[in-house]
């Protein structure tokens, strides 16, 4: 009981530190860097419930983030109907994708069900680049300017700063972690595990695989959407290669695999070694810090080949990374955590 409270008690601060931030910080850019976080962990923990949860480890997840990225974008930008009403649209498109695509893949196994979720996503990726009366294709969908929230005639905000879109990532960053906890301690998340460890045995126990996998990838789908909606309404453009290109994919599923599939806490830790290694390269930052610590010569070969290529070698040192984390942490840095902390206890005891 005593751990529960103070788990509890250190989850409300947390989240009272979180809400106090955009009152203390006047930094654009700190704030866009936490904006880019919660869209992080949003990704992880939609990705969590379908791949470490259920087992199901798909590489297309651009699909669902892309169908709700241009519904709400499409909407607004031709039939100028608010975001907050057209990602319903977006988050039912999405359910009838989920399901047609579900019914089609969950036929398949292991490497095969991978290669077929890549080739989903590749296919709605083609299909927006082509379908220019719908998608602009290659031009992608410029938003310029997002109408005021309003309630009964009164403007809640006019999003003039980034301040609304932290509050709105940090609510769907919540929404997506209470659905995650709920489906883990709910006898549908048991169902879900039960299918990750062996499906032949949970069919033999009465559990439908079908129907329990498409339930999985519906609820995935669903905030997966919400998050590419969110992406859309926050950036104010979208185009096929940002958010249905196969990069999209792999990001998502590294946040997980990095943090800790199939639990909780997992996609936050990934995000948090993701988000900043991201904006490190893209901003050449590491490049910056080695030639301050009198690494790399600035004026050198290598300074300059630094300087030129680090920040397009993301998808690079994504690869690092993962082989480092399979070999040393392959339950990922959670996983990791938890033995360390009962190594010590034993060590205590």
């Amino acid at each position: 009981m005593n751990k529960t409270i103070l788990k509890a008690t250190l989850l409300l601060a947390v989240l009272g530190g979180l809400l106090a931030i955009p009152k203390f910080v006047d930094s654009p850019y700190a704030l866009h860097m936490m904006i880019l976080l919660f869209m992080s962990v949003m990704m992880g923990q939609s990705w969590n419930i379908l791949g470490g949860y259920a087992g199901q480890h798909s590489v297309g997840h651009a699909a669902y983030f892309g169908v709700g990225a241009y519904t709400t974008m499409m909407l607004m930008h031709t039939k100028q109907i608010a975001p907050w009403y057209g990602v319903w649209a977006g988050i039912a498109l999405v359910v009838v994708v989920a399901l047609i695509i579900g019914s089609i893949c969950f036929r398949l196994r292991g490497p095969y069900f991978v290669l077929a979720s890549i080739a989903v996503a590749e296919i709605l990726r083609l299909s927006a680049i082509n379908l220019t009366t719908l998608t602009n294709g290659a031009e992608g969908i410029l938003a310029t300017e997002l109408p005021a929230f309003k309630i009964g005639g009164t403007i809640i905000t006019d999003f003039a700063t980034k301040v609304p879109f932290y509050y709105i990532g940090l609510f769907l960053v919540a929404l997506t972690i209470a659905v995650t906890y709920l489906v883990q301690h709910s006898k549908l998340g048991y169902f879900f595990q039960a299918i990750r460890e062996d499906q032949d045995a949970a069919h033999s126990l009465g559990i439908s695989i079908s129907l329990y996998k498409n339930i999985a990838l519906v609820i995935s789908a669903v905030l997966t959407s919400l998050a590419g909606s969110f992406y859309g309404i926050y950036v104010g453009f979208v185009d096929p290669p940002t958010v249905l290109g196969l990069d999209v994919s792999v990001q998502i599923m590294l946040i997980c695999i990095i943090g800790g599939m199939g639990t909780l806490w997992g996609p936050v830790l990934g995000s948090l070694v993701l988000v900043p290694l991201s904006e490190a390269l893209r901003s050449n930052m590491i490049t910056e810090a080695l030639v301050k610590v009198g690494m790399v010569n600035a004026e050198s070969k290598i300074g300059i080949f630094l300087k030129e290529n680090l920040s397009h070698a993301h998808v690079l040192l994504y690869g690092i990374l993962v082989v480092v984390v399979i070999l040393f942490m392959p339950d990922g840095l959670m996983g990791f955590i938890k033995k360390l902390a009962k190594r010590r206890k034993q060590e205590a005891v």
